[in-house]
């Protein structure tokens, strides 16, 4: 008999203590417990957009169920919680932020506003401005001012800014951003600033360049100060009501944030740095892909995560995933370092539709958890990704949140025929137009992280995850001609499950420390040495904590305006000639990223950086199962429509598979939360931990075309 896979969980609950990943999507809410054995026990729920804790709890009840234990036994067996929300992300998105004020340096209230003189879309002359955050009545000028290098040039007037505070107090503002002239050189004036606030408005929340992004650049420290003070509240409402929805639910343990970089933290620090938790999520999914990338020995793999709302892509080369400080949200700058990740409004939700005068489109509307696709049977009227699904056979009937409800064929096809209609198709042309629009879609999207950096998608395995990707990821790859697809066990929750492979994660940044005429040694070895005792000082002290260091510096030539991270891994920085050795890495990572470098040029170090990671206990997470060499047999057969007709296709159960299991297309592969559909020529065999490791028939080859298989009976599977 082969082992008990990842997904199973084991009867001996009583006995085990559990770490709990929890991600919180548009549409569901994913939990993975994993035990002392590094057994994992997965449950998805609807999530609740009004209050996300509600969902939490309700999801938390169903995992315990599924156990075996109540919901205290539960949390009473919990070592810690590891936690991504979209809370952040869906107040930026909908523009739902608190109302905010900013108190900045006289003089410079407008640089919000005039961003940094352009727009988002630089060649769109019919672009209007995009609205700022916080209207100019409510930016309100600070007489004080610092030199560049910190120097007090004109004191701060603490009478006027009294008056200020007054106005926006008066205006109801909830929310202060506070951001002067070179604060990152001399915090002084902020913090008499946040201390005035604090003691005139105490129950607004405050929110300080200094804290936020000590570095140089002014529209960048600025723009992402006030998304954190415009979306702080709102985390900061959601964490209180989590933690003691919790608390009262009997849990006493730690709750740990994945933050936009991977790394882990408190709920009080994700609150003072809400502008973190904005691709909180997504983080988790690319944490995972990182772990999965290693289990599977694959060092280049295209992480490829749809769920129900959007998906989302990211590159991991070597091992390792792209940091980078250059993304934003909604159109507004956020500098803080994340993942890499390109995000697509394409999921199982989008919305399929006739727009008159524009045509056919999926997207980038999404029906959302409520009232969700018409599948759902929640009256719902939108045509969406997973009704096509449904219509054209590729989703059973009880695929839905591992069985506990049950779609509505009758409905999925009503609205279908109704989509059919305004282009004069029938249903399964209409549906099959869906998929085919939406995989394209996704594809544009992978070819944006990989073609257009100049990277070959064709030498990566693409890692797909999320609850809708195993329907789509395979056509999505022969469009691109990668060649393999690996779907975990662990697919449809795997963005919960990364959290759990996370770890502690703090960061400190300093702007300037010298520049090409002024570095020697002793100088970086200074600011190194005093921003890693800084970040080591916000680390928590926790059992069992294995601590690690990552320096990297963002440098530039002289004359240019735009820098570039480097890594600093494996200098040693008590060895001579330590400015050599950080300028030589320097020109090496520029050649890398831009074929050229100028090693007779002057460099300058913009912004040295030193990361603190505490390595938390994942558990077995990396068990391999044992070799079955027998044919897999499968579970029943389906009636589907594939690209060149209707036939009938053998539906294989994953829990079932084991290594050594062998599976040719067209097949299904099912499992409790999500549908894997192989076409023809595509090939699927079992890892050692019973991941599916698909071979992807070339496009040539005919991917997609019906295979007779008429020796088994239909059966509902």
């Amino acid at each position: 008999m082969p082992q008990k896979k990842p997904c199973e969980g084991r009867k001996d609950t009583m006995t085990q203590t559990y770490s709990i990943g929890i991600d919180v999507g548009g549409t569901f809410t994913d939990f993975v417990a994993m035990n002392t054995d590094g057994v994992t026990t997965i449950c998805k729920s609807p999530s609740t957009p009004s209050d996300q804790s509600v969902g939490v709890l309700t999801g938390l009840h169903d995992l315990a169920q599924r156990l075996g234990l109540t919901l205290a036994e539960l949390l009473a067996r919990t070592e810690r919680i590891v936690h991504g929300t979209t809370v952040a992300t869906n107040a930026l998105l909908e523009r739902k932020g608190r109302k905010t004020g900013l108190l900045t340096t006289a003089g410079h209230r407008d640089i919000l506003e005039m961003r940094e003189g352009l727009k988002p879309h630089r060649y769109n002359l019919r672009m209007a401005s995009p609205e700022p955050l916080v209207p100019r009545d409510l930016r309100r000028p600070v007489t004080e001012r610092l030199a560049q290098d910190g120097k007090v040039l004109t004191p701060l007037d603490e009478e006027n800014l009294r008056d200020e505070c007054a106005f926006l107090r008066d205006q109801g503002v909830e929310a202060v951003a506070i951001c002067f002239l070179h604060a990152y050189r001399n915090s002084e004036h902020e913090r008499r600033a946040a201390e005035i606030v604090a003691d005139m408005m105490p129950e607004a929340y405050i929110s300080t360049s200094s804290d936020v992004l000590p570095q140089i650049k002014e529209y960048e420290r600025l723009s992402t100060t006030v998304v954190n003070a415009y979306i702080g509240p709102i985390v900061k409402l959601y964490m209180q009501r989590l933690t003691d929805r919790l608390s009262a639910a009997g849990y006493d343990g730690p709750i740990f944030i994945i933050l936009s970089h991977g790394g882990v933290t408190r709920v009080e620090d994700a609150i003072s740095l809400a502008a973190g938790t904005c691709l909180s999520g997504p983080a988790g999914g690319i944490a995972g892909a990182r772990a999965c990338a290693r289990m599977l020995d694959a060092p280049n793999v295209i992480p490829f995560d749809m769920g129900g709302t959007s998906t989302e892509v990211s590159l991991i080369t070597q091992g390792e995933v792209a940091l980078t400080s250059e993304r934003g949200l909604a159109g507004e700058r956020i500098a803080l370092r994340s993942f890499d990740i390109l995000s697509i409004a394409a999921g199982g939700g989008s919305i399929a539709q006739m727009r008159p005068g524009k045509g056919f489109s999926v997207g980038p509307e999404s029906a959302g958890a409520e009232p969700g696709p018409a599948c759902f049977g929640r009256d719902g009227q939108a045509v969406t990704v997973t009704d096509a699904n449904l219509v054209l056979g590729f989703l059973a009937t009880d695929a839905l949140s591992g069985g506990g409800s049950t779609l509505d064929r009758a409905a999925a096809e009503a609205a279908m025929d109704r989509l059919g209609a305004t282009m004069g198709l029938d249903r399964i042309a209409a549906a099959a137009g869906v998929r085919r629009l939406i995989n394209i879609r996704m594809a544009d999207g992978i070819r944006l992280m990989t073609l257009r950096r100049g990277v070959d998608p064709r030498s990566f395995t693409l890692l797909s995850f999320g609850g809708a990707a195993g329907l789509h990821s395979v056509e999505v790859a022969r469009e691109l001609d990668i060649p393999r697809v690996v779907v975990p066990t662990v697919a449809s929750v795997l963005c919960a499950w990364g959290m759990l492979a996370s770890d502690l994660r703090y960061e400190v940044t300093r702007s300037r420390p010298a520049d090409s005429s002024g570095m020697t040694d002793q100088t970086i070895q200074r600011v190194y040495a005093e921003i890693e005792a800084q970040a080591r000082a916000q680390m928590p002290s926790l059992p069992g904590i294995k601590l690690q260091i990552e320096r990297s510096a963002e440098m530039r030539y002289g004359e240019q305006i735009f820098e570039i991270d480097v890594p600093l891994d494996g200098i040693d920085f008590e060895a001579p000639a330590l400015v050599d050795a950080i300028a030589a890495r320097f020109h090496a990572r520029h050649e890398e990223l831009y074929t050229y470098a100028s090693p007779g040029e002057e460099v300058d170090l913009v912004n040295a950086r030193v990361a603190i990671i505490g390595a938390v206990d994942r558990g077995d997470v990396s068990r391999e199962l044992a070799l079955v060499m027998d044919n897999p047999t499968p579970i029943g057969m389906r009636h589907v429509h594939l690209s060149t007709g209707p036939a009938q296709v053998p539906v294989y159960d994953m829990a079932r598979l084991s290594p050594g299991h062998n599976i040719v297309g067209p097949a299904l592969v099912s499992s409790e939360t999500t549908t894997v559909l192989l076409c023809h020529g595509d090939r699927a065999s079992l890892t050692p931990h019973g991941w599916l490791d698909i071979a992807v028939a070339a496009k040539s080859s005919g991917g997609g075309m019906p295979v007779k298989t008429d020796h088994y009976q239909p059966a509902d599977a």
